[in-house]
């Protein structure tokens, strides 16, 4: 498989990744076209060197994580219809795919590979900046609104009139005390 067969670019790269048990992964057919062989070929490389992949580097998916994948990932359609269940591998594992495959082209995608899912990090921390500051400009909103909130309070206190009170403040002449 030539780079002119590759079937995403190292912009769509990052697409690929998906997240599963709470990992970013890349499924092992699009690790092999990306490194340009077959994923049974992938495969059996991966299983003569499995000490290689420890469960932080690589894992098999449950039926249920293959049906979710195929349903979110269009292209993946194929997959539904395979017997096997797919391996996925976190950013270390994709590495050491590239390693245990040894062409050069295994190795000039490895780069493609590291810079996707640094680039992938950069765009989670970059998210994380922004729902901080979202955060904080909400908390000082609710700050406003509580001082707001108690001004206007003040307001309507200051603006109604004091309850009638049957004695009067001030000076009284003997003629009001009779009234009275």
């Amino acid at each position: 498989m030539g780079e002119d067969q590759l079937r995403f670019s190292a912009d769509e790269l990052p697409q690929r990744i998906l997240v599963l048990r709470g990992e970013r992964v890349m499924i092992d057919s699009d690790l092999a076209e990306l490194y340009g062989v077959t994923t049974k070929r992938f495969n059996e490389q991966v299983k003569r060197n499995l000490e290689r992949f420890p469960i932080d580097f690589m894992f098999q998916v449950t039926p249920e994580e293959k049906a979710e994948v195929v349903a979110n990932c269009d292209h993946l359609g194929k997959l539904k219809y395979s017997p096997h269940l797919p391996r996925v591998f976190t950013e270390h594992g994709a590495i050491m795919a590239a390693s245990i495959l040894n062409s050069s082209r295994a190795v000039e995608m490895s780069v493609f590979v590291v810079r996707a899912f640094v680039r992938l990090r950069q765009m989670l921390v970059e998210h994380k900046d922004l729902a901080e500051r979202l955060d904080e400009l909400e908390a000082r909103v609710a700050r406003h609104d509580n001082t707001l909130s108690t001004l206007v309070a003040t307001i309507r206190q200051m603006a109604t009139p004091p309850l009638s009170s049957s004695r009067q403040i001030g000076f009284v002449t003997d003629s009001q005390e009779k009234k009275q």
